[in-house]
């Protein structure tokens, strides 16, 4: 992987991620509130299941 694979990737995380709110201020900012609630544990299980889907997904693509 190059520098420019690399740069290609954040950008697209930065255009994916500005969809949500962009289209929908208000499910952005409710959806937010709930995982403001969220306990510690909770997020951790959410951070390592959007890890391990982005590992498998790399994994599968390559």
């Amino acid at each position: 992987m190059n520098s420019d694979t690399f740069w290609a990737a954040c950008a697209l995380v930065l255009v994916i991620e500005g969809l949500f709110p962009f289209l929908s201020p208000g499910g952005w900012r409710r959806t937010f509130a709930r995982l403001l609630a969220l306990h510690d544990g909770q997020l951790r299980f959410f951070g390592l299941c959007s890890i391990a889907l982005g590992l498998l997904t790399l994994w599968l693509m390559a």
